[in-house]
Formats: structure tokens, C-alpha cells, sequence
């Protein structure tokens, strides 16, 4: 499908990467990684025709349809609807030229156009569009909104959709879930494994690849290498080569220095100069092995807190929203109504729910900075909130460097103290003393959170805190979370964090906030149910609207025949009978899943040990890693069967 030939690309004067050669097969399911700046977009450029290979060839098959999602949205009046449509291009083409025809009476013509529309199921293109859309967060009154009455976020989702509704042979995809609340990426996931093309995708959330994933290219030291099995099983297979390269490298060192040793002795001896000579010439041939630079440049921590005050913040009672002009007669709308709450030291709570359901809008009077309606806030007497939100990234004064903005906060502290803290979240050098109007997004975010870690929190209120953050990034900020003595409140749709992080889950949900029964796996289950449940909701709503709008001519209401008690329960035994099969279907997919689901588990505690990935290991790693990615495609697999006989029974 795709075919790259000892191909290289720069940037101006930097190589991203060259002598690449690899094929991309018409199914495959890429995750194309590496460290910010490696080449990534520059790679899905070259594949969009944007950019040309400097050396080498890349070449495609003959009518492969390229989606992508576009990076603009123009503010228009278009429907968004109508906006999600225009992804499929072939049908647009056929629609004006069907409209071309039936202006011009070409009978002929109008007739070949709409064999066309059915070949391409053109009829079924506005169900599909709205399915989309359903399943990205909108509901069936926005999608006759004009694109330019949504936010930038949301406007992100339609050209999502657009991507989606293109019916392509190759789908690229660069950082998806930024703008997706938990339950669109959970559909997400759905859809992408449902998907008939190949898929190249760049992501920083590690369970979002795991899940869609067969392959890896990860590109680093100019290079891209393949990897077989998702993302999980790719961080395996590279710490064991790393591993194995650092204890190369070690070794060579050793003869390196052993070599020198003999030169710097007996070079200036005249009956030893000979063999001298040779390890000198040796030692300028022996192609160096580099050492296997792995550190993250992100290392940082909470520093202790001593005494933590319990409870730390409560709510009692509480009602939240927000003021409008005309909904109520009070002026207010009621997001959240009679909320308790109780933050314990130790805390690790992670925040479920719909978008637009509360989280925010919980987060947001736990930190203070929206009033309460109704009820109670208590906070404890030495309370110090961290907060992350994405607006504080705005609020970032532009011409000040990372090292200014702590300094205006922290004028005792010195500036060699603070250098070496920025250094931590890699403001390094001339970087902590840049202004920050031209850093990027993650970069942004990262000085946001240094700001935050800093401040010696005992709450941390954190909304969406990876947002534009990198793996190594993400990595690092789990580990510190996890050393952290206070209470953490979490809002994130990356699954990774939220299992590593939190401990206990809260659903928002019907103006409510209680504790959720079950793991993340039962939570997106819940929530594809729950979807499922709505979209059945408004088409059976729909139907009976149309219903309603006729009268049966042919029999009088009053006239239609009674059925028994009798003959109604053996209609619902019969019916009961016929739904026997798929119950044991179902049964026996759930108790599998439990199997395989504990085996997960114990894999997990095998190689949490350090000590599996040493050399002696080396078998029983690649064993274990194999058994690994097959339980996980598995867990996957039977996931599926379960949804797919939910839906059958709930349609029965």
C-alpha cells in the first residue's frame, strides 16, 4: 500500500530520519512514536503529498483514498450535519452533479447518478453522519447548529467526524483524543477496531494505542524501526534491547579502556610500538556502541508535606451551576444538585461522567473558583489547592520566562534553587529564561504544572492535566502523583493515568456525584450501553412521533382484538425460550472474560519485576511478552462479543 525505499527526510538542515525502508500494509494498525520534534507529522506529511523524501522513494498503490483530520475549521454557517457530509467526497461530487442533472431534465443521467448514490449507499450518508456524530459527544439538536456556534474544541470533533465519514483505504490520525472526553474515545476505540483500512496513529495516551494498535514505528537516532504487537508489548521489546545495548556498550568500554591502557604504555617503547600501532588503528575501526540513553528528561516530585489536615475540603448539600439571562426565572441553571463530598489525605479520586454532565463544574467548586448555589464548602484551616485547567495555560503572561514566573511568586528562593527545579520539567539552559509566548502547547502545560508542584499543595484538582503532555512526560507526572501525600481529584480521558493514579471512581451523573461500582472495563461498558440506549431512545421517540401523526383507517381503535392473560404469558415464555441461547452465549463470553481478565492481572504482577528483564531472563521475557499481547487481543475480542450480544438481547 505505502512503500518507503532507503528514503530520507529533513527539516531545513536537521535529518529526521534516512535509509528508511518499510512497506504499510492495506490493514495494518500503525502507532507511529517517538520524541517530540523525531519526525512524526513531518512523516504523515510525506504521505499527504505536502512534503517530498530528500533521498530514497516513497511510492503508494494506484487509488488509495487518504483521511486525515484537518487542523482549521472555518467559522461557517454550514450545518455541522451538512459539515460532517462533506468527508465523503465522492458523494458530495455525485450530489452536484445528481442536482446539476435534474436542473438540466437529463433523464439518462439522472438515472446513472442515483445507481451510483446506491452503490456507495449514498442514501444511508446523513444515518451515517449522525451516528458519527452521536458517538463523538453531539446530540441530535446540534447537528442543524452552524459550525461557527461551536467551540474550538468541538469544532475539533466535526473535522474528526469528517475524517471518519470519508470512506478511505488509509486513515492518519495525529493526537485524536486531545479533544474527547472519555466516552467519545472509548467509541473511538470501537470504531477504529471496526475499521476495513490501514491506520497510522500518533498518541500520547498509551491505552488509546493499546487498544487499536498491531504495530509500532518508532522513530529515534534518525531511524524508524518496527515493532510487532501494540504499545505495551513494544515498551517490552525495546527494554529488552536497551538492555541488552547498555550491556554491549558496557563491555566495549571495558576493551575500549583496556586497549587505551596498552597503547598510553608502551606506545613510546620502541619494541612494543608495533603492536601499539595495531590497537591504535583497532580501536578507530571498532564502530561504537552508544549507550542507551533512556532517561526521561522529566524528573520531578512533590516535595513531603508533614502534617495533612483531615478532612481536607468538604461539600455539603451543595447546589452548582451557573447564571443565564432567560432559562430560569432565578437567572440560574443547576448542573449539580445536593452534592456530599468528603476529600480525605490520601485520597485518589478519578471523575467519571458524560461531558456536560459535571466534572468540570465539581472541580471547579472544589477549588473555589465557582460559587455555590446551595449548601455548604468547608475547608480545613492549612488547605492549599493545586488546580490544573486548561484556561491557566492562557493565563501565562507572555513575555515572562518559566524562571520570572516563579521568581514573582517566590522571591526568597534563588535562582540557582529554581533553575534546578525548572530543570526537572526540561527548562534547561537559555529555555528557562526565553519568554513563553512562542512555547508550544505541552510546553505550556508543563510550566503550569512546575508552577503547581511548587506551591507544596495537600490538594491537587487536576482537569484534563495531559493535554498536549508527551508519553515521557505523562510517565513522569504518574510516578510523582503516585509519591504524593495529599488528595488528588482527577478529570482525564487517558485510561493509563487514570488506573495508575486513582484509586477510587465517582460518576456524575442526573445531577449527582456518587461512587462508581466497578473498574474502568465496567465503565466504558456502562457507558457504550448507555449510548446505545440513548440513540434506541430518539429513534423509537422519532417513530412514534411519525406514528402519531397517522390514523389507522382500516380497523377502529375500539375494535382491535384483546389479548389473554393467558396467551400473553405464553407469549413471553416462548419468547423467554428463543432468548435462552443467547443468555448462555452471554454467560459464557462473561465467565471467560473473568479468566482471561485475572490471567491480565497476573501477568501484570510477573513483570512488574525488575528482575525479569536482566540478561538470564531474556527467554522467559519474550515469553511472557508474547502471552501478554495475546491476552490482551483477546480481552479485547471477547469485550466485542459481550457488547454485540448486549445489543441482540436488548433488541430481542
Amino acid at each position: 500500500m505505502l512503500f518507503f525505499e532507503n528514503m530520507a527526510l529533513r527539516r531545513g538542515k536537521k535529518v529526521l530520519f534516512e535509509d528508511a525502508s518499510f512497506i504499510i500494509n492495506p490493514k495494518d494498525k500503525v502507532g507511529v512514536t517517538g520524541a517530540n520534534g523525531t519526525g512524526k507529522s513531518s512523516l504523515f506529511a510525506l504521505i499527504r503529498g505536502e512534503l517530498e523524501e530528500d533521498s530514497g522513494n516513497f511510492s503508494m498503490a494506484g487509488n488509495v483514498t487518504i483521511s486525515s483530520v484537518r487542523q482549521e475549521t472555518p467559522a461557517v454557517e454550514t450545518s455541522a450535519l451538512e459539515y460532517v457530509i462533506e468527508g465523503d467526497v465522492e458523494l458530495v461530487e455525485i450530489e452536484a452533479a445528481l442536482a446539476k442533472a435534474e436542473a438540466e431534465e437529463d433523464g439518462n443521467a439522472i438515472g446513472k447518478l442515483h445507481q451510483q448514490l446506491d452503490t456507495i449507499q449514498g442514501y444511508a450518508a446523513r444515518a451515517r453522519a449522525g451516528a458519527l456524530m452521536h458517538g463523538l459527544g453531539f446530540t441530535a439538536d446540534q447537528e442543524q447548529l452552524p459550525v461557527s456556534s461551536f467551540s474550538g474544541g468541538w469544532r475539533m470533533r466535526l473535522n474528526l467526524a469528517q475524517a471518519l465519514m470519508c470512506r478511505s483505504d488509509l486513515l492518519l490520525l495525529d493526537e485524536p483524543t486531545n479533544h474527547l472526553d472519555f466516552e467519545a474515545v472509548v467509541w473511538l476505540e470501537k470504531w477504529l477496531e471496526s475499521y476495513q483500512g490501514a491506520v497510522l496513529l500518533i498518541s500520547h495516551d498509551r491505552d488509546f494505542l493499546d487498544r487499536v494498535i498491531d504495530r509500532v514505528a518508532h522513530i529515534e537516532q534518525q531511524g524508524i524501526k518496527f515493532y510487532s504487537g501494540n504499545y505495551s508489548s513494544f515498551e517490552l521489546q525495546r527494554a529488552e534491547q536497551l538492555a541488552q545495548q547498555q550491556a554491549n556498550y558496557e563491555r566495549q568500554q571495558k576493551e575500549i579502556a583496556h586497549m587505551q591502557s596498552y597503547v598510553d604504555r608502551f606506545k613510546a617503547k620502541a619494541s612494543k610500538a608495533k603492536q601499539a600501532q595495531s590497537r591504535v588503528k583497532a580501536l578507530e575501526r571498532m564502530e561504537k556502541i552508544s549507550a542507551a540513553h533512556v532517561d526521561s528528561p522529566f524528573n520531578f516530585s512533590f516535595p513531603e508535606l508533614g502534617h495533612v489536615p483531615s478532612p481536607l475540603l468538604q461539600l455539603k448539600e451543595v447546589n452548582a451551576g451557573y447564571e443565564v439571562e432567560s432559562d430560569t426565572e432565578d437567572g440560574q441553571v443547576t448542573i449539580l444538585n445536593k452534592v456530599g463530598f468528603t476529600l480525605l489525605p490520601n485520597d485518589r479520586i478519578g471523575l467519571l461522567g458524560k461531558n456536560g454532565a459535571g466534572k468540570s463544574t465539581l472541580i471547579k467548586v472544589l477549588a473555589g473558583e465557582l460559587a455555590i448555589q446551595a449548601g455548604e464548602r468547608v475547608e480545613a484551616k492549612h488547605l492549599n489547592i493545586g488546580y490544573f485547567a486548561q484556561h491557566q495555560l492562557e493565563q501565562l503572561h507572555p513575555q515572562m520566562s518559566p524562571i520570572q514566573h516563579l521568581q514573582r511568586e517566590y522571591p526568597d528562593a534563588t535562582e540557582q534553587e529554581l533553575r534546578n527545579f525548572l530543570g526537572g520539567f526540561d527548562f534547561n539552559g537559555d529555555k528557562a529564561l526565553e519568554p513563553v509566548a512562542p512555547f508550544s502547547g505541552g510546553e505550556k502545560a508543563r510550566l503550569v504544572l512546575a508552577l503547581l508542584v511548587y506551591s507544596k499543595p495537600n490538594v491537587l484538582l487536576l482537569d484534563e492535566p495531559t493535554n498536549h503532555l508527551d508519553l515521557e512526560m505523562r510517565h513522569a507526572m504518574n510516578v510523582a502523583l503516585q509519591g504524593f501525600e495529599g488528595a488528588v481529584v482527577l478529570v482525564s480521558h487517558d485510561k493509563h493515568m487514570l488506573r495508575t493514579v486513582t484509586d477510587d471512581l465517582y460518576l456524575v451523573a442526573d445531577s449527582g456525584v456518587k461512587p462508581f461500582q466497578g473498574d474502568l472495563d465496567d465503565y466504558a461498558k456502562w457507558a457504550l450501553e448507555q449510548s446505545s440506549l440513548e440513540r434506541r431512545s430518539n429513534k423509537d421517540r422519532s417513530n412514534k412521533d411519525s406514528l402519531s401523526e397517522k390514523k389507522t383507517e382500516d380497523t377502529p381503535s375500539d375494535s382491535q382484538p384483546e389479548v389473554s392473560r393467558k396467551e400473553q404469558r405464553r407469549i413471553e415464555a416462548e419468547k423467554r425460550k428463543a432468548l435462552q441461547p443467547l443468555k448462555n452465549k452471554l454467560r459464557k463470553v462473561e465467565q471467560e472474560m473473568e479468566k482471561v481478565q485475572k490471567r491480565k492481572s497476573e501477568l501484570d504482577d510477573v513483570m512488574a519485576d525488575q528482575s525479569l528483564y536482566e540478561e538470564t531472563n531474556k527467554g522467559k521475557l519474550a515469553e511472557l511478552s508474547g502471552e501478554y499481547g495475546e491476552v490482551n487481543q483477546r480481552l479485547e475480542t471477547l469485550e466485542e462479543d459481550w457488547l454485540m450480544l448486549n445489543e441482540e438481547l436488548e433488541g430481542s
